[in-house]
């Protein structure tokens, strides 16, 4: 996905958490991570990570906006509605949302 997207968007700013987190790294402290840099979250999962931004919403923590992906989504469908997204608005626009994606 992240290639589909570069090729796409060539100039998007994108950072892979493995990058840039220490392995093993807790879902809160990821969200605590790309609160604290300002990044929207990309993740396939829709179970935890999603909980914990939840929880982290209702505790009115700063919480970025993270885009749950589908391990059922194709991928072109993924590519379309993020380059759809980094397009036609701002992060701010995303913050505090968990969003599932392909968009339903």
């Amino acid at each position: 996905m992240i290639r589909g997207l570069r090729r796409r968007i060539p100039a998007i700013d994108l950072v892979r958490a493995q990058d840039t987190a220490p392995s093993g790294l807790s879902d809160p402290l990821l969200l605590d991570q790309a609160a604290a840099q300002n990044r929207l979250l990309l993740t396939h999962d829709v179970t935890t990570m999603t909980r914990y931004a939840y929880e982290r919403i209702q505790a009115g923590l700063a919480t970025p906006g993270i885009f749950a992906v589908s391990d059922r989504a194709s991928i072109g469908e993924v590519i379309d509605d993020l380059a759809l997204v980094t397009e036609s608005s701002a992060m701010t626009d995303w913050a505090s949302q968990v969003i599932y994606v392909p968009f339903r």
